[in-house]
């Protein structure tokens, strides 16, 4: 009896499973290494490798975005740095043109003023003619005038008249002459 209880508890023993359980599933085993070894194994590898080149064409393409940025980056700073020296040579040349026609405005100004003095100077020469000739006229008049009273004839003649006036000025411009030596 001891012997039978020795194998009935040893069959019933539940750390050992029973040699069907131990064959079918061996059998599973070798089924699920077979199907996660030929088909799930390439497919995860395939999904992995995808993965790798999408990560790294990912980075690729930053990098490249990164390098064109840059690259970008010095193109600007290349045109604001020409833009800036375009600005102060277009100051420098305003500044230029500036003195230029400061230079030309205070010419034409200069010779707007030396024209009109030279008008009011022709204008002042032609009013003392003018006023010499008034006075001359008023002066022969008085003069006729006056040698009428003396001598006691009128001298309403005018070629007498004329002669008088004239032989007086011409003593008169002499004695002016003679008193301004």
């Amino acid at each position: 009896m001891t012997l039978a209880a020795t194998l009935l508890a040893e069959a019933e023993n539940p750390l050992i499973p029973h040699a069907y359980e131990l064959v079918v599933g061996g059998f599973a085993f070798l089924v699920v290494f077979l199907v996660v070894g030929k088909i799930l194994t390439p497919r995860i590898q395939k999904t992995l490798v995808e993965r790798t080149e999408a990560i790294e064409g990912g980075i690729k393409k930053a990098e490249d975005a990164q390098a064109e940025a840059q690259r970008t980056l010095e193109e600007y700073r290349a045109k604001l740095a020409e833009a800036r020296h375009e600005a102060a040579r277009l100051r420098e040349e305003a500044r230029e043109e500036a003195s230029q026609i400061k230079a030309e405005l205070r010419e034409e100004a200069q010779a707007e003023a030396r024209r009109l003095i030279q008008g009011a100077h022709a204008q002042i020469e032609a009013d003392r003619q003018q006023a010499f000739a008034q006075l001359r006229g008023e002066l022969g008049r008085l003069a006729t005038e006056l040698a009428g009273r003396i001598v006691g004839e009128s001298l309403q003649d005018e070629t007498r008249q004329s002669r008088v006036v004239d032989r007086f000025l011409e003593e008169l411009e002499s004695a002016d002459g003679a008193a301004v030596r």
